[in-house]
């Protein structure tokens, strides 16, 4: 009798399992044809009263739109598990990345938790550390933080301390983690484009060719909508109140979306579209359309591209014959980048909002840029690294960069950057005239995407010691 009640709960426990599973699978393909053809109000329509609460239309509509902008569309999902009861984990194929997906519905079915994180498979290879040739403290650093990437997974390291350059490179080959000379190769290097855009503001400020509180929309041939007002400033440290991205952003080629977003759009956005999310000047928060803005004007402030003020003020001046803004006609020079299964992905292209990401660059020259901090009497890049507002207790802005303290108690200016192939990191201590500069082809996506930080920010600790 005992065997037989056993065998019922098991079959009613597993009947059940079947229907949750299948109540579950049908909210992901509602959710799935949604976001892909970009229903987002049906998607917020489909959650529940305190979800809707916590992420309000605009928000969700921001969320979904940036991340088709990254990841492209839903291809296909997969059930792997049930967590707690009540949260339903899916392996989600996105055109660039491959997430896990977690959604947990209320008793009306409808959604009340909803979280997305980058999907790997587990690792249990035994990988090898190769960097025998390295100083013992940085192999282990580097080694401990890279042996979970995928294979074809290439770091750049340079580390700046006592007026000398070390550079380590690395590649995970055949899950051996080994030594190559990649100093002068070429990689995205995302977000730390932000600092070269504000440091040709700062350039301009200090020519007295524009004024560092001055305001863009003289530069513009048109009012923004609502007679709003933008300072140049507001850009350049993350307080402009504009979102992460425009909503007129077309995402229609998700595998490059910013390529396709020019000055028409912008005009657009700005004329008939633009909405603070907050007063300027009042909270932080991180705009690639903003830091895209702010170099576009600058262009038009010089009548010239930004591009060309770029290469005029930056890459000329401080001799940086490696870095493009351009991935074309690269050749060899280029290592591609890769997606979170190590995969190649196509590189982003950028028009209007190039001064949020689109530089490429090599450890050799980020380098030079990084020693030209050094320089005290250098006027435009010392305004650059001045704290302009307190974002918590253990982080400041500056005019792109971001400030730290080491655990020495000194200024840490610092940015990272990642695109779908890309991660960066770079972090100056002028006190100490140190730095690290980190650029790879571990795709932003992945998980592990925060040890490139990590990596950064041990080395620049360890040489201080």
């Amino acid at each position: 009798m005992k065997k037989i009640v056993t065998f019922f709960c098991a079959l009613f426990m597993s009947v059940a399992l079947k229907a949750q599973t299948d109540v579950y699978n049908k909210a992901v393909l509602q959710l799935q044809n949604n976001y892909n053809e970009g229903k987002y109000t049906e998607v917020f329509n489909s959650f529940s009263t305190e979800m809707q609460d916590a992420l309000p239309l605009e928000n969700t509509k921001q969320f979904l739109s940036g991340l088709k902008s990254d990841a492209g569309i839903i291809k296909s999902f997969s059930f792997q598990r049930f967590e707690h009861t009540t949260v339903g984990v899916y392996k989600t194929e996105f055109e660039n990345g491959v997430f896990s997906l977690n959604i947990s519905l209320d008793k009306a079915n409808k959604i009340n938790g909803l979280f997305l994180k980058p999907f790997e498979e587990e690792n249990n290879a035994n990988v090898t550390n190769g960097l025998t040739e390295y100083p013992k403290e940085i192999s282990a650093i580097i080694f401990e933080k890279t042996k979970d990437f995928p294979n074809n997974t290439q770091l750049s390291i340079a580390v700046v301390q006592n007026g000398k350059t070390n550079y380590y490179g690395i590649i995970k080959q055949n899950d051996e983690i080994k030594p190559i000379e990649n100093q002068d190769q070429v990689f995205e290097i995302g977000s730390i484009t932000k600092v070269f855009t504000s440091s040709v503001f700062a350039s301009l400020v200090e020519d007295n060719s524009i004024k560092i509180d001055g305001f863009i929309n003289p530069y513009y041939t048109f009012p923004f909508k609502n007679k709003t007002q933008i300072r140049f400033y507001d850009l350049a440290n993350h307080t402009s109140g504009l979102p992460r991205l425009p909503k007129n952003l077309d995402l229609s080629n998700e595998g490059n979306p910013y390529k396709n977003y020019g000055s028409k759009e912008l005009n657009t956005y700005l004329k008939d579209l633009l909405k603070l999310e907050s007063k300027p000047a009042e909270k932080y928060s991180y705009s690639n359309l903003g830091a895209g803005i702010l170099g576009y004007t600058l262009g038009l402030s010089q009548k010239i591209t930004f591009q060309e003020l770029l290469q005029r003020r930056i890459f000329d001046k401080y001799k940086m014959n490696n870095s493009y803004t351009s991935s074309a006609n690269l050749g060899s020079k280029l290592v591609k980048g890769l997606s979170v299964n190590g995969e190649e992905v196509p590189n982003w292209d950028f028009d209007i909002l190039f001064g949020g990401g689109g530089i490429l660059s090599s450890t050799s020259d980020l380098v030079k840029f990084a020693k030209a901090q050094f320089d005290l009497n250098n006027k435009e890049l010392a305004l650059t690294r001045k704290a302009t507002f307190t974002i918590n207790e253990n982080m400041k802005v500056g005019l792109g960069w971001h400030i730290l303290k080491s655990k020495k108690g000194t200024d840490l200016f610092w940015h990272n950057g990642g695109t779908a192939g890309y991660s960066s990191s770079m972090s100056v201590d002028v006190e100490n005239k140190t730095a690290v500069v980190i650029l790879s082809n571990l795709s932003a996506f992945s998980s592990k995407n925060v040890n490139i930080d990590k990596i950064c920010l041990e080395l620049i600790n360890e040489i201080s010691k």
